[in-house]
Formats: C-alpha cells, structure tokens, sequence
C-alpha cells in the first residue's frame, strides 16, 4: 500500500476531487492509519476494498470520517510534497493558511525510531515556539516545540500535527 504513494506522489501538483484511491485488506491497525493518512493528504476518493459487515472495531475507527473530516478540508487547499526522506524515514509538509503547516512524519521500517522535522526544512522561522496539534489523537501537545519537532513513530505508522507558530 505504501508503494501507492510513492506513485502518487508525482501528481501531487493535480491533485483534486475526482483522483482515485484503492484500499487494501489485511493489514495491521498502524498501517490502516497510515493508509488513512496518506489516503487523506492524497485527496482521493475514499474506497474500502472489504466487506464493511465484516470490518473489526479498530478498523471502522481507523477510517472514520469525522475523525478525517477536519483534516480533508485543511488539506483540500494544499498540495502536500515529500519534504525529506533518510532511508524509510519520511517527512511530509505543506504550509496552510495562518501560517500553519500540516507535517506527516513517516517510518516504514520494521522497527520503531524517532524522526525529526526541522523548522527550516518545513518552512517555518528557525527560532518559532510552535503549538502542535496531534491529528490522529485529536489532542494539542503539552510542550511548545522551538527549532524542530520529533516524535518516536512505530514501525509501518506515521504521526501527523498541525504546527502553529505561536510566538
């Protein structure tokens, strides 16, 4: 599933309502989510390739729309891009409105490490306090972050934030 975006990711420039997504079954709960994720900062259609009658709890929780719903209308105005890539280490960004950026941190390893994201390769001021807003746990994060952020991501998960300078 994760090779899907690779190719996806050259038409980033054309993406809009009306692209494609195909699904796919038999993975693991992270993996749902990082679909998800990637599903959603494609702006494709959302298709489920199972028989939802047969859909597990943490599945139907992975692609909820109204935990999507927020996420889909920031991202519908940007056209997110690979930003950095070290191995199978990912950072994903794209500035938003109010001088936001949305920020996908990405390990498709197979085991868990820690990536950061640097303020100047994401577009924000070097010496910015930056609130982030954890968009897969529907939480803002306790501490300001001042230069970068990094967060320890599992293997096959991605986080996501919304970063908003502060001061």
């Amino acid at each position: 599933m994760v090779s899907s975006i690779d190719e996806n990711e050259v038409y980033a420039d054309f993406a809009r309502p009306g692209g494609w997504n195909v699904g796919n079954d038999g993975m693991k709960k992270n993996e749902y989510i990082v679909h998800f994720s990637l599903w959603a900062i494609s702006k494709a259609p959302l298709l489920l390739r199972c028989d939802v009658r047969n859909m597990t709890k943490e599945q139907w929780r992975s692609c909820q729309i109204k935990r999507l719903s927020l996420l889909i209308k920031i991202l519908l105005a940007s056209k997110l891009k690979k930003i950095r890539m070290e191995g199978n280490l990912e950072i994903w960004a794209e500035p938003l409105s109010n001088y936001r950026v949305v920020l996908i941190l990405l390990n498709r390893n197979s085991l868990r490490y820690s990536i950061t994201a640097n303020w100047d390769d994401i577009g924000i001021p070097k010496k910015s306090v930056v609130e982030a807003r954890d968009l897969l746990m529907h939480t803002t994060l306790a501490n300001k972050f001042v230069g970068s952020l990094t967060a320890i991501v599992d293997s096959h998960s991605c986080k996501m934030y919304i970063l908003k300078p502060i001061s």
